[in-house]
């Protein structure tokens, strides 16, 4: 063949088959030829699902128990803002609402105040109270006062929220007085409220009685009984610098002195009855009373204010408190069968507390005194006086 034609047929098939091949490299789209992206992401899968990690894979279709927070709560010693807590809608609600009202309401300067850095707090209590009665008339009194009542026992708290048992520790020595108590507290920075309930019945000494004996006398009186409701609620003013729960409720510490102002709002109702006509003859003979069965049931609604001030003993272990009030406005009798004037009548009451801390890191120790009083004018020839005292010794400590 003609060299030039050998050359011209080579190039020709060269150019054919380099299309071919070609042709073949770019199959249409229809060709069982699987690619390699879809080689990785399914055909690897199918083998080996493993070779994944599990966050990009089974966090996908991951179910968590709604119950599971609890347990992880518990794991971590109750770290209510611990980022890795998984909080379900509702309960990721409350603690937002909580941390709103902890902003909100138990802010201080860090200067005069600081947290204890503990949720929870067990103490061991010995709470000790009594009350006391007296009726002044124009010449003559009557004055009487209740036993000693006692109980002790331990309370465990987190955060607000506190249980615990006490026992009548009256019951080991005699046969005491029926009666009971109850108290709630709530205190933050801003404000504090109170509500407390006392009943007794029988248990009172006669310490004067009329002109009985010059007044001097000791003579236990059983033939009465009496029951108080108390709602205190009050704001304070230096809510920044003063904290009342360094004092009363060992969740914080104050860090320098400070004061703060006091006013808020009184409930009290009560209902007393003593029926003197069971006294031997030579007492009831000196009575001042008009009719031996007396009664005294009334509602009184009171604007309330006061003072209130920490003191902070260096090495700053040693804390004292005084907190002041004075509570005056209107009472309705809701008795009137002895003859007491109906209608509403100015009612004047006070509280008193007195408190010493003593903390030594997650220890403390404290002695606390509380009083109220309520002073009701019965009409024109008699005021009635009655008080309430409570001593309380705690120790405790916090984690």
């Amino acid at each position: 063949m003609n060299p030039v034609l050998r050359i011209s047929f080579t190039f020709l098939l060269l150019l054919s088959v380099s299309g071919a091949l070609r042709v073949t490299a770019t199959e249409p789209a229809d060709s069982t030829v699987t690619p390699v992206s879809s080689i990785t992401s399914t055909t690897v899968l199918q083998q080996d699902s493993s070779l994944y990690a599990p966050d990009t894979v089974a966090s996908k279709t991951e179910k968590v128990s709604n119950t599971y927070w609890i347990r992880q709560l518990i794991d971590n010693g109750f770290r209510i803002h611990d980022p890795s807590v998984r909080y379900p809608r509702f309960p990721r609600f409350c603690l937002n609402v909580y941390n709103w009202g902890d902003r909100t309401f138990n802010s201080y300067d860090r200067n005069y105040v600081v947290g204890t850095g503990d949720n929870w707090k067990l103490q061991g209590k010995s709470y000790n109270w009594m009350e006391t009665s007296t009726m002044f008339f124009p010449k003559q009194s009557v004055n009487m006062h209740s036993e000693l009542y006692s109980d002790a026992g331990f309370s465990l708290s987190f955060m607000a929220v506190s249980v615990g048992y006490m026992w009548n520790i009256n019951k080991l020595f005699s046969n005491p007085a029926n009666r009971r108590t109850f108290n709630f507290d709530f205190t933050c920075s801003r404000f504090s409220l109170n509500y407390q309930t006392v009943s007794s019945t029988g248990g009172m000494i006669i310490t004067e009685f009329g002109d009985y004996n010059h007044g001097d006398m000791h003579y236990k009186f059983s033939d009465t009984s009496s029951a108080s409701k108390t709602f205190d609620a009050y704001w304070f003013f230096n809510h920044y610098k003063y904290s009342q729960a360094a004092a009363y409720s060992y969740s914080k510490y104050q860090l320098l002195n400070a004061g703060t102002a006091l006013v808020g709002f009184n409930f009290t109702e009560q209902h007393i009855h003593m029926n003197f006509s069971g006294l031997p003859p030579e007492i009831l003979e000196h009575s001042p009373f008009v009719n031996p069965d007396y009664h005294l049931e009334y509602r009184s609604y009171c604007a309330m204010g006061g003072y209130s001030y920490n003191w902070v003993l260096k090495p700053r272990r040693w804390l004292l408190n005084v907190t002041a009030l004075g509570a005056l406005g209107y009472r309705k009798l809701v008795n009137s069968e002895e003859g007491h004037d109906a209608r509403t009548q100015i009612a004047n009451n006070f509280r008193l507390n007195l408190a010493a801390v003593y903390n030594h890191r997650a220890l403390f120790a404290a002695f606390t005194v509380k009083t109220q009083g309520f002073l009701n004018y019965n009409s024109g020839d008699m005021t009635h006086f009655n008080a309430f005292l409570s001593f309380t010794a705690s120790v405790g400590m916090r984690f």
